[in-house]
């Protein structure tokens, strides 16, 4: 005996109608409108795994390169400076999630080179100590991090900031910072800044264009020096898991003595990554409303093939069936339609999602076309990052969507009356 004749009838009948028998007629014309659903259901479907793949992708790439220059948890101190930041690191360190800790110093100022002026933040750090926090030296195009010795006044300035000032390793700069009123001057009335020559030692680019055109880096004696500080502005941790950062920062923000500041790295771009998120909302709404249009396209199918039927649900009536059978009979064609629409297009999707680094550049290479130009968005290849849970979540809701279309239809077919639907045939 099959499977199928094992199937109460219910499911029995509503998986023939699904097969849709003839080929001619009206019948032929429902199948049609069926699988014309199926495949609206499963491109929809698919279209929303591949986009929220690419938009997990970037988001990805974007913030790997951010933590490439961000550390992923920063600790300064309130009063804007931190002399006994060795005690604080130690401190640090006591908690399991914390591998690394190195002192930092930061301050605005500008780099003029031949007329041109463009805004920096000027980070000091210990190069032997930054390369445990940090992917910078990784990063170098031009040479050296460990450049950057005390005394030396040498920066490292990012492959952006280099273009727009025209510069190169062993070329010099200025630095201009703000400082105190100049003499004869009072507070208040005007300001001299203080400037500096510095020789460029090194360029390196993280592939993100807010630091490769504003982030210099200097040694930290120098920059403290340059700023007219003491001490290190505070702390910078790298973390076993980054994704830990915020609880680790609240932790230490209860274990740490001191009066103390201390954010993670999503709280410093804390703005990108909420227009992201609400972007990844958006765009799964509005393609589920792509998954909804196909899914009701099911109400049509399923109307007609109740009014085509009429005689087969007043025969089954007169043989014992139940409404809530003859309901039953068409959600599972129009639940399986549904089903069948979101696995076609669920294996679609996955199968795009995970070979993009294929089908794009073949794309680009038939059409003649670069869908990212590396100039401007600093990537040359479409990421993506597939997510079971987005998956999952996907496809749960085209079936839902296929189940809640099949309810009017069902309901009509349970209300039909078996003596005048036969009346007539």
């Amino acid at each position: 005996m099959s499977i199928t004749h094992k199937l109460p009838y219910e499911w029995q009948v509503g998986l023939r109608y699904t097969r849709a028998g003839k080929r001619s007629g009206r019948n032929s014309f429902i199948s049609f409108i069926s699988m014309a659903s199926v495949a609206g259901i499963a491109l929809g479907v698919a279209a929303l795994i591949v986009v929220l793949s690419v938009m997990n992708g970037f988001q990805k790439e974007v913030t790997a390169r951010m933590l490439s220059v961000l550390a992923h948890v920063e600790v300064f101190d309130a009063r804007g400076e931190m002399p006994g930041w060795r005690t604080s690191a130690q401190e640090a360190l006591r908690n399991p999630e914390v591998r690394a800790a190195a002192p930092f110093a930061e301050s605005q100022a500008m780099l003029l080179s031949d007329g041109v002026m463009k805004p920096v933040l000027l980070r000091g750090v210990d190069p032997a100590q930054e390369v445990k926090v940090s992917d910078v030296a990784k990063h170098m195009r031009e040479g050296r991090f460990d450049a950057m010795q005390p005394g030396s006044y040498n920066i490292i300035i990012g492959r952006a900031l280099a273009t727009s000032l025209d510069v190169g390793p062993g070329d010099r700069v200025t630095l201009l910072m703000a400082s105190g009123a100049a003499p004869g001057i009072a507070p208040g009335q005007g300001a001299m800044p203080r400037t500096r020559p510095l020789t460029v030692a090194g360029i390196f680019e993280a592939g993100h264009f807010e630091f490769d055109s504003s982030l210099a880096f200097a040694n930290i004696e120098d920059a403290e020096q340059l700023a007219g500080t003491g001490a290190p502005a505070g702390l910078r941790l790298r973390l076993a898991d980054m994704h830990q950062a915020p609880r680790v920062a609240a932790e230490l923000q209860r274990s740490m003595s001191g009066e103390l500041f201390i954010r993670d790295w999503s709280k410093v771009n804390a703005m990108w990554f909420a227009a992201v998120q609400s972007q990844k909302r958006m765009m799964f709404i509005i393609l589920t409303m792509i998954v909804a249009v196909a899914a009701f396209n099911l109400v049509s199918t399923l109307v007609m093939t109740v009014r085509d039927k009429q005689s087969d649900i007043a025969i089954l009536r007169t043989l014992g069936a139940s409404p809530r059978s003859i309901m039953t009979v068409f959600m599972v064609q129009g639940t399986l339609v549904g089903v069948l629409g979101a696995a076609l297009g669920v294996s679609l999707g996955v199968a795009v999602a995970l070979n993009i680094d294929v089908i794009v550049p073949f794309i680009e290479r038939a059409l003649g076309v670069q869908f990212l130009s590396q100039e401007v968005y600093l990537i040359s290849e479409i990421p993506s990052d597939l997510r079971w849970a987005d998956v999952g979540w996907i496809g749960g809701v085209a079936v839902l969507l296929a189940f809640l279309a099949t309810l009017y239809p069902s309901w009509s077919a349970s209300r039909v009356k078996p003596a005048e639907a036969l009346r007539y045939d």
